[in-house]
């Protein structure tokens, strides 16, 4: 298994992206990471914009970045809501200073914006976010995948394949 003994942070909240968040998920349990949904709150149900179910395993107040090789931030609308939380901005914030692969795609750069840790970076984004993430101190790039070090970050559901694949090459490394 490609990625066995790798801890994963899958972040959700209300209004995720049905494709990104289970794209995500089973990608990285099939390559042999042990993943962790984490949330405002343990052991609650979130739903899709389409209205699908995830139910999350812990919230962000009880873990550090230190707990995981990597987080990733699936987009939709729920990006909006996550960085509303303090612990769930706190967990990107650390896991990117400590050099844990943060990984976010589509809407998720906003949760980096809230975080402050674009200044200097070059990333990629949903095209209507390219502003935010300028305004945040990112070269802003049109490309699937985008990768800066420990911070990658995709476009949109059909930047998936690339993403997960960035995703898994830098856990390899």
């Amino acid at each position: 298994m490609e990625l066995s003994g790798k801890r994963i942070a899958i972040l959700t909240e209300d209004n995720y992206d049905e494709q990104e968040f289970i794209y995500c998920n089973l990608r990285m349990r099939e390559a042999g990471a042990t993943v962790t949904i984490v949330a405002p709150q343990g052991d609650h149900d979130y739903r899709s914009k389409v209205g699908l179910t995830a139910h999350s395993d812990v919230a962000a107040s009880a873990v550090r970045a230190s707990d995981f090789d990597a987080v990733i931030i699936p987009g939709g609308y729920a990006p909006d809501r996550m960085r509303r939380d303090p612990a769930l901005v706190r967990l990107v914030r650390e896991a990117t200073q400590e050099g844990q692969i943060v990984a976010a795609i589509c809407h998720a750069g906003w949760v980096l914006v809230t975080a402050g840790v674009l200044m200097g970076r070059t990333v990629t984004g949903f095209f209507s976010l390219e502003p935010e993430l300028r305004g945040a101190g990112a070269t802003y790039v049109d490309q699937a995948v985008v990768r800066d070090g420990n911070l990658i970050t995709s476009r949109a559901p059909a930047d998936l394949g690339d993403f997960c694949r960035t995703i898994i090459a830098a856990l390899q490394e």
